[in-house]
């Protein structure tokens, strides 16, 4: 009897116990736990509930004050913040997910047999790639359209440069989208040999090209979006920035995340749209838990592997080129007030250093002098180096992205020359 009851009460004191403690959903053990907090520390748990962190600290401080039905012991492995992406095509990317990867080509004729493989394997109206790089082919050259031509005659085919600033599309492509010799667009190229169109587009003479193309539906949009959220997740990646979107994916964004479908957290730059205007940046910042609506992505000019990147002087191996503003200066400025206007960033891409002194001297006209509106130049890759000092003189953020250096290092001497070549990609000298 007496045994019965030391048992009962040692069972009572462990239950009462138990019930101090406090329930979580999720219990991290025994790793190393990357906090990135002022002081970056490192810890070895935590405890989660209802998606977020409850309580970082040791072990055996975790144990003692939470429980949990889910507890994992990492033994040692690292564990680090969701990473963020300050600049990317998160819907694009998805999107792109259903296209021929053309990523790594090592030549054109590689390129048509990619898209021919894609073609069988993914029937469609239109065919649909991306990723090709010339600067990677034994001939560094534009291609023509005549191969595409050969291996579709009947199906339009439409494939995007790695930067997204050119196309090559076959003739099918281009008597859909209504282009002939005698069309022009303001901010973009047609390239012509001997007279006739080779089926290279630059920049804003692609969207004659897209404008063809049948749009996405819901569905397909949807599943973009998850897709893209899927290849996200696996590499650790939770908060993207946008650039660039169109209402009809913005509200979508919105709507899968308030279902729960879409976890990813978005900071969603607008393009500029009368509907975008009217509906968001005329009410000002949207912000939910998932997603921040503020700001607005322009273009100033294109890209600098394609030459489409605007120069203060012409292209090395191209003497005459100085490149091209996509966007004109009368544009850009009216979209900047608007933007002031109603409290939104403005990101403005920019490659060049005339693209980027226009800029630049255009956003001081609204931001006279140290402010915190966080307006943004968009890669500043090419930079004189007498503008620099107007980045911090206005407290303008260059937002870079160091892959387009080591994607571009095999050829940008060759665009820019020796002497420029100094002033462009200087992360270091941006801070």
């Amino acid at each position: 009897m007496e045994k019965l009851i030391i048992i009962a009460t040692i069972m009572t004191t462990l239950l009462s116990c138990s019930s101090q403690k406090k329930q979580a959903d999720l219990i991290i053990t025994n790793a190393k736990i990357y906090t990135v907090n002022n002081t970056f520390e490192v810890k070895e748990s935590f405890a989660v509930k209802n998606g977020k962190f409850i309580a970082v600290g040791p072990t055996e401080e975790i144990l003692e004050t939470y429980v949990s039905d889910s507890l994992i012991d990492l033994k040692g492995k690292p564990v680090y913040p969701g990473f963020y992406d300050a600049h990317c095509h998160f819907h694009g990317y998805g999107m792109n997910l259903q296209k021929a990867d053309l990523v790594g080509t090592k030549s054109f004729d590689e390129v048509v047999e990619r898209v021919r493989q894609h073609a069988k394997s993914h029937p469609s109206e239109w065919v649909l790639g991306r990723g090709w790089d010339q600067n990677d082919w034994p001939v560094k050259e534009f291609p023509t359209k005549e191969k595409l031509d050969a291996a579709f005659p009947d199906k339009p085919v439409v494939l995007t440069r790695i930067d997204g600033h050119a196309l090559i599309v076959n003739s099918e492509a281009l008597e859909r989208a209504g282009i002939t010799t005698d069309s022009k667009v303001e901010g973009g190229k047609f390239i012509k040999k001997n007279g006739q169109l080779t089926g290279v587009l630059f920049d804003m003479a692609e969207e004659m090209v897209m404008d063809a193309i049948p749009e996405p539906d819901e569905k397909m949009n949807t599943m973009a979006l998850l897709e893209a959220q899927k290849a996200c997740f696996k590499v650790g990646l939770t908060t993207v920035d946008d650039a660039g979107l169109p209402m009809n994916i913005v509200m979508l964004i919105d709507k899968l995340q308030k279902a729960g479908t879409l976890k990813m957290h978005i900071y969603a730059m607008l393009s500029p749209t009368e509907e975008n205007i009217e509906h968001f940046v005329k009410k000002g910042p949207y912000k939910t838990n998932h997603l921040n609506v503020r700001s607005i992505k322009l273009y100033a000019d294109g890209a600098l592997g394609s030459r489409g990147a605007c120069l203060i002087h012409p292209y090395s191996d191209e003497p005459g080129n100085f490149g091209l503003l996509i966007t004109s200066p009368e544009q850009l400025r009216e979209v900047c007030a608007l933007a002031n206007q109603h409290n939104y960033q403005v990101n403005t891409h920019a490659i060049g250093d005339s693209a980027n002194r226009l800029m630049l001297n255009m956003y001081a006209e609204f931001l006279k002098g140290e402010n915190d509106k966080r307006w943004r130049i968009e890669h500043a890759q090419v930079v004189h180096q007498n503008d620099y000092s107007i980045y911090r003189q206005y407290a303008i953020v260059p937002s870079v992205q160091p892959t387009h250096a080591t994607s571009d290092m095999y050829w940008a001497d060759e665009r820019l020359g020796k002497e420029r070549l100094k002033y462009a990609y200087a992360y270091k000298a941006l801070m």
